[in-house]
C-alpha cells in the first residue's frame, strides 16, 4: 500500500470538486495548492484546465506553460499541449496556437482530435487550403457516415489538393 502525500490527498480532492461541477471551490482549493507546491507540473494542469473551464483563459496560459515547461506524463502532455493551443487560439493568439498545436500533432500523430484544434488555427494564420484539406482527411479517415462514405474516393483526392480541377 502506497501512502499519498498531502498534496496528492488535496489534488485529487481539487479534481472531484472540478468533475462535480464546484468549479469556484476547486480553483481555491488548487490556488492554494499552486501556492504550496508552484512547480508541480499536475497542479499547474489542474489550475490551466479549471481556469479554462471558468473562462479565466488568459489566467490559464501560464498554468499551462509552466506545467508543460516542468515536464507531465505523456497522455497528460498530449491534453496539456491541445489546451494550450486551443487558449491561445481562443484569445486571438493564433501563431502560439500553430506553434503549439503543430508540436502537439507532431508528438501526438494519432491524436485526431489535435487535427482539428490545428485545422482552425491554420485557419486563423491565413492557411484555409491546409485547414480544408487536413478537416476533409480526417473525415475520410474517421467517419462511418454512409453519405459521406459513397464520396470517399472522391473526398480523398480532395484532401490531398483542395484546389484541384479536372478541366
Amino acid at each position: 500500500m502506497t501512502t499519498e502525500t498531502p498534496v496528492e490527498d488535496r489534488l485529487e480532492e481539487a479534481v472531484a470538486l472540478r468533475e462535480q461541477g464546484h468549479d469556484v471551490e476547486a480553483r481555491s482549493l488548487l490556488l492554494e495548492l499552486h501556492d504550496d507546491a508552484p512547480d508541480d507540473a499536475r497542479v499547474n494542469l489542474q489550475c490551466a484546465w479549471i481556469h479554462d473551464k471558468l473562462g479565466l483563459e488568459t489566467e490559464a496560459v501560464p498554468f499551462y506553460e509552466r506545467a508543460i515547461s516542468a515536464g507531465l506524463a505523456e497522455d497528460d502532455l498530449n491534453h496539456a499541449l491541445v489546451g494550450l493551443g486551443s487558449t491561445y487560439r481562443a484569445l486571438g493568439r493564433y501563431d502560439d496556437a500553430l506553434e503549439t498545436l503543430s508540436r502537439a500533432a507532431a508528438e501526438f500523430p494519432d491524436d485526431t482530435g489535435i487535427q482539428v484544434f490545428l485545422a482552425m488555427a491554420l485557419y486563423n494564420t491565413g492557411a484555409g487550403k491546409d485547414a480544408v484539406e487536413r478537416l476533409l482527411s480526417l473525415l475520410v479517415e474517421t467517419t462511418a457516415d454512409p453519405a459521406i462514405s459513397r464520396y470517399r474516393a472522391a473526398l480523398t483526392e480532395y484532401a490531398a489538393d483542395v484546389d484541384r480541377t479536372w478541366a
